[in-house]
């Protein structure tokens, strides 16, 4: 593969950030606290305020608080235009550092800026280009993942690789401790990426086209569990879909939230049963699946609260024997961009 450098610096950098989910802020708390000798963070780019709550009432999001409590010029444009190239140039920008923006940024700005503009994308690339890299390596079965420095290019997630920061996945990590591990990593790559800048410079592999693979933007449709699937491929996405799209079954026509299952008898042997099928077992009901069984272990139902399972069947029984409605699920991953769902 090509590989290449940018033009390095010898002095103090200039960075500004351009991001608006929380999954950033481990990395930049540590940048401000213990590099503060070899950078300054001089601008935050991020998504402008939204209503959010109960109350609807328009609130910053997390990574604008934390730049206004360090004293950093934050702008929030609904797209980058012009007068963002303008803003890099006048502060003496010499590298942006994007993640989680929910922007496709112009060539003109992803050339605004001496060192360019770097990413830190939540995947091993070139596996999982896309827009939800941390589920999709959960609900697959990924026993790692990790983040990927790039360069920003103007194709989706294409540019080349300076660096990545593994992270172990196992059978008990959700979405909400993934995340965690995520942010933690930017630390650790970015304290290596910015003794590179100081110095040498960074240096990029192109990434391997034939090892190319692509996730799709989740849909509120994924949270519906499909039992003509495996019963640990549905345990691993309720893990994977924590919050949001959640896990859901359709029980006559009502919609039943599950907070988490587990897997009796594992992917061996035959089919239990017509998938959707229920047992109850130890006081929860448990779902046949196309191998094994999914013992749902917390439910909740339309406007109540998140109960155990014995206590909620308490309150609305399920028929043993009685079989649950399921919708088809679709494919996370793919060798192509999914286009409707990209």
């Amino acid at each position: 593969m090509k590989s290449f450098s940018k033009p390095s610096l010898t002095r103090h950098l200039r960075v500004a950030f351009m991001g608006s989910d929380p999954i950033a802020l481990p990395f930049l708390r540590a940048a401000q606290a213990q590099m503060s000798g070899q950078m300054q963070w001089v601008l935050v780019f991020t998504q402008p305020d939204r209503r959010t709550g109960r109350g609807l009432k328009t609130q910053p999001n997390e990574i604008k608080v934390w730049a206004q409590e360090a004293g950093i010029p934050v702008r929030q444009p609904e797209k980058c235009g012009d007068a963002d190239v303008d803003a890099l140039r006048k502060a003496r920008v010499d590298v942006v550092i994007v993640m989680a923006y929910g922007q496709i940024l112009r060539r003109a700005l992803l050339e605004s800026v001496p060192l360019g503009v770097l990413n830190f994308h939540g995947s091993l690339l070139p596996q999982l280009r896309g827009a939800s890299p941390i589920q999709t390596a959960l609900a697959e079965g990924f026993t790692e993942t990790g983040i990927s420095l790039m360069r920003l290019v103007p194709k989706m997630d294409a540019g080349p690789v300076a660096d990545r920061e593994i992270v172990p996945i196992t059978a008990e990590t959700d979405h909400f401790s993934l995340r965690e591990a995520l942010g933690g990593a930017c630390v650790a790559l970015w304290a290596r990426a910015i003794q590179a800048l100081c110095g040498p410079g960074l240096r990029f592999l192109e990434q391997d086209q034939t090892a190319v693979t692509y996730c799709r933007r989740l849909r509120k449709e994924d949270a519906y569990l499909d039992f003509r699937l495996p019963a640990t491929v549905l345990e691993r996405r309720i893990r994977a879909f924590r919050p949001w799209p959640g896990a859901l079954v359709r029980h006559q026509g009502l919609d039943l939230r599950v907070g988490g299952a587990r897997v009796l008898d594992g992917d061996g042997g035959q089919s239990p049963g017509e998938p959707g099928t229920v047992e109850i077992t130890g006081g929860a009901p448990t779902i046949a699946c196309s191998r094994g069984w999914l013992r749902l272990e917390s439910l909740q139902r339309p406007g109540g609260r998140l109960l155990p399972a014995a206590d909620f069947l308490r309150g609305y029984p399920i028929e043993e024997g009685s079989r649950l409605e399921m919708l088809e699920a679709m494919p996370l991953v793919g060798k192509e961009p999914f286009g409707w769902t990209a």
